[in-house]
């Protein structure tokens, strides 16, 4: 039996989350749910990506299907979360990727109270890797 919440939908679709009965995993997890065929992520490069963020077992906090654009960043260089840049390194561009992400590879003990997550909080997202420069 998995530990990890299931997602709905396919690599570009706004996903729905569905949790199991067990508490949050205590490390990181990382399951791709589709697989890429681009390049594979390279710490260094900015990542072009789709996500979908909710607190386990609790309220979505941010997402970008929503407002309908994608987001682009710096990955694997310490400029998001550490849960970000451990789990997308390394990834086929293309992929559909399911994360779940312990306090202390997320936003720690304070949290993040403005988007309602707290400093126990386990974040689980589902990331559409688009592109990466």
């Amino acid at each position: 039996m998995s530990t990890l919440p299931t997602a709905s939908g396919t690599f570009g679709d706004k996903p729905v989350l569905t949790f199991p009965e067990t508490a949050a995993p205590a490390e990181l997890e990382v399951v791709v749910l589709e697989q890429g065929t681009g390049e594979e992520v390279r710490a260094g490069q900015s990542i072009d990506v789709n996500y979908y963020g909710q607190v386990w077992n609790g309220a979505m906090f941010d997402n970008s299907y929503d407002r309908g654009s994608s987001i682009q960043f710096p990955i694997g260089v310490g400029a998001v979360i550490s849960g970000w840049d451990d789990s997308l390194v390394g990834k086929q561009i293309g992929s559909r990727v399911l994360v779940s992400i312990p306090p202390h590879l997320g936003y720690g003990e304070r949290g993040m109270p403005a988007a309602g997550i707290g400093g126990t909080d386990t974040l689980v997202f589902v990331v559409d890797i688009i592109g990466a420069r």
